[in-house]
């Protein structure tokens, strides 16, 4: 169901006329992915109770957002217009054209909001659309930018089910709460010690900060090296190096035991030590940044940052195809731990030729995905 999916809306958007600036292209598929996060806006100020994140609810600029909503509806009508009257092929511009409109039903920035006091159980919906605009806006200019592989379009083999984990990263909040915070946050309250909790907070927020970079990569590079030595972990983590293609939605391919046990046993460290929970959240929205950085279809040439900060040729080694790149490059942030436990693998000015694992192919799509661990052979 997926791979079809994802050849139709390949013929949308991966048409093989050209995709050049001035084609209405670009405005096409700028359109399309602006009216979607719009029709998603939109349904978060219908259903507050159910779409919303209940944090966030009360913390938005109502009038702010209603004037986004307006804006963007304005900007989709623009792109959809260029793409009409550039593009030969007029599906691109049909769609913008029909999700703004779809927008406007739907009552544009002056849907009135009505709170009906449910709403125990909600999905994330207004997490995901300030993800996607936030991760989009910035990484794909910057594999424009500087691709590595520049024949890799953003629509390549697998987008879609990678794009269906970012989708359940976000939207599933509440889940990777119960399964990731609650039980870390609990076991960490009952193991932490007073003392240490207040040398930790004594400190500088910039050392705190650094230091839960270092006791928070400490913890994933051994869980990260069990989850590839243990068999029955392997089968989990096999997922996330099922992709066969790198770029910025790829290191979001990840099962939902991969995350709740991973994520979990990295933070727990850092409740029990009790750092200041500024520094822990200056940590997490960096981490939220590197995770997608490091899978990014990017080349940057700084190579005196790679030997004290993981950049993307590091990783992408650690999810290559060539036999000598399985088991190594084990930490997310800090190449030189693997340098200490002896998992160091970076051949100078060379990337992997390929990613996955040999003669290994996921089925497509996020439920797919999330059962095949448990039955396959």
């Amino acid at each position: 169901m997926t791979r079809k999916a994802e050849r139709i809306l390949s013929d949308l958007f991966a048409d093989d006329e050209p995709r050049r600036f001035g084609t209405g292209w670009i405005s096409g598929t700028l359109g399309v992915a602006l009216g979607l996060l719009a029709v998603a806006a939109l349904l978060c100020l219908h259903f507050p109770d159910w779409l919303t994140i209940p944090e966030l609810r009360d913390r938005y600029p109502l009038p702010l957002v209603r004037l986004a909503i307006d804006g963007a509806i304005l900007v989709i009508f623009i792109l959809a217009g260029l793409s009409l009257l550039l593009r030969r092929r007029k599906a691109l511009g049909i769609a913008a054209l029909l999700l703004g409109a779809l927008a406007l039903v739907l009552g544009a920035g002056g849907v009135p909001i009505e709170r009906s006091g449910s709403g125990a159980v909600y999905l994330g919906l207004d997490w995901f659309v300030l993800g996607t605009l936030s991760t989009a806006a910035l990484f794909v200019p910057l594999e424009r930018w500087r691709p590595l592989r520049t024949e890799q379009g953003p629509f390549r083999t697998g987008w879609l089910t990678d794009a269906e984990y970012f989708f359940a990263s976000h939207a599933l909040v509440q889940l990777m709460s119960v399964l990731v915070m609650l039980p870390a946050v609990k076991l960490g309250a009952w193991l932490a010690v007073p003392a240490l909790s207040q040398l930790a907070q004594s400190a500088p927020l910039v050392v705190q900060f650094l230091a839960c970079l270092l006791v928070a990569d400490l913890a994933q590079y051994w869980v990260h090296r069990a989850f590839h030595r243990i068999p029955v972990l392997w089968r989990f983590h096999l997922v996330h190096h099922s992709a066969e293609r790198m770029d910025w939605l790829a290191g979001s391919r990840l099962h939902l035991v991969d995350i709740v046990v991973t994520r979990g046993l990295v933070l727990l460290p850092l409740i029990v030590i009790g750092f200041d929970e500024r520094a822990v959240l200056a940590y997490l929205g960096f981490v939220s940044f590197h995770a997608v950085f490091i899978h990014a279809n990017f080349a940057p040439r700084w190579p005196w940052l790679e030997r004290w900060l993981v950049m993307p040729r590091f990783h992408h080694w650690h999810h290559g195809i060539e036999p000598e790149a399985r088991d190594v490059n084990f930490a997310v942030h800090l190449p030189w731990l693997d340098r200490w436990f002896g998992t160091h693998h970076l051949p100078s000015g060379k990337w992997p030729t390929g990613y996955g694992v040999d003669e290994v192919h996921a089925p497509e799509g996020w439920l797919r995905q999330l059962v095949w661990p448990w039955i396959k052979k």
